[in-house]
């Protein structure tokens, strides 16, 4: 066989990892001892708010929870506060976003809701498991759920993405009903899925091996599934190694991402995975320049590496670009804290922009 068909083999197999979750893990263990573990780690996905149903275009149902500001927190509640409306990436499900929930509810009206063919939302047929699609949705969202509020759209990965589909559908929104934006560990295009294993993997090879892998996963879902059901001490340590980023944090997280992933047929993962590569609107994002807008990302984010975010601040006048040095994927919970605490100064920028505006 020839090295370059050795080497094609090679990176086929890899794309088929890719698309099953079954990756190489490189961390070599994590042997940290974690005497003071976050008290909330046992906690994680607990939290439930009152459960809506949105209807998409297409027919597909929307799971959906909003948590109502309190009258009796010591922040006071004012008419012209924007509900806060959260869009989770990919694998994940409106769980992800605990620690953001935990630190607001009752501060603010927040809505949460799971994206279609995830979490306890219906199926998505596959071809309307796009970038774009998601766009449309999370508009229904919008306007099923946020009333006449103004809006603040927090997007992490591919929930981001969504936010930049919406904008290119609807960019008359930003600035008038949209009146703040937080874009976490997210492009709008240039991604290349092949570059999680390897940045010195050429694209036209790296982009045949994930389409054969896709090819691959589809033929052996059966398989495949069975070994990921098999495989929760292994895939847990992958999560740690592609979610994650240079310090070890507390084991639960990388349990709790790992549910997330493991909830989602394997079916779903594969329809969605082409579409990362093919997004391509930083056209659009200008049009974020009339909103307050905060890009955040971990300088280690080895699935939307910190080069997309640093690109989305230079194509966005005004915008608000944190770096969490070391960071990974998820700094929603890797870095909550720091997360929590841009979200509010966001949040009051946002708040200033409804009040210089009425």
């Amino acid at each position: 066989m020839s090295r370059r068909r050795r080497t094609l083999g090679w990176a086929a197999g890899a794309g088929a990892a890719v698309a099953a979750g079954i990756l190489l893990d490189q961390s070599g263990g994590g042997r940290r001892r974690w005497d003071s573990v976050d008290q909330e780690a046992d906690r994680l996905g607990s939290l439930r708010g009152e459960v809506h149903t949105v209807k998409a275009d297409d027919g597909v149902l929307l799971h959906a929870e909003v948590d109502e500001a309190s009258p009796y927190t010591s922040t006071a509640v004012h008419e012209d506060e924007a509900t806060v409306i959260f869009v989770h990436g990919f694998s994940l499900t409106l769980d992800c976003w605990h620690f953001q929930r935990l630190a607001f509810r009752g501060k603010r009206r927040m809505v949460f809701f799971d994206q279609r063919s995830h979490g306890r939302s219906g199926r998505s047929d596959k071809e309307n498991a796009t970038i774009d699609q998601l766009g449309k949705d999370l508009y229904e969202v919008i306007h099923s759920l946020a009333d006449d509020d103004k809006v603040v759209l927090v997007g992490h990965s591919m929930g981001g993405m969504s936010i930049v589909a919406l904008a290119e559908q609807h960019p008359e929104l930003f600035g008038d009903r949209v009146v703040g934006l937080a874009l976490i560990s997210t492009t709008a295009g240039g991604a290349r899925t092949h570059k999680m294993l390897s940045k010195y993997i050429p694209d036209a090879l790296g982009r045949r091996a994930i389409e054969r892998g896709l090819v691959i996963a589809s033929q052996r879902e059966r398989l495949l599934e069975l070994a990921r059901r098999g495989s929760a001490p292994f895939s847990q340590r992958v999560v740690k190694e592609f979610a994650f980023g240079d310090e070890p944090v507390p084991p639960a997280y990388a349990a709790f991402v790992d549910a997330m992933i493991a909830s989602h047929p394997l079916k779903v993962l594969v329809e969605f995975i082409p579409q990362f590569d093919a997004l391509d609107k930083f056209h659009v994002v200008e049009a974020f320049a009339s909103v307050p807008t905060w890009i955040m990302c971990g300088t280690h984010d080895r699935l939307t590496s910190i080069g997309h975010s640093r690109k989305l601040h230079s194509k966005i006048p005004g915008s608000h670009l944190v770096e969490f040095q070391g960071g990974g994927h998820m700094p929603i919970l890797e870095f909550h804290h720091k997360v929590n605490e841009n979200l509010g100064l966001l949040f009051a920028e946002a708040d200033q922009h409804i009040a210089e505006h009425l």
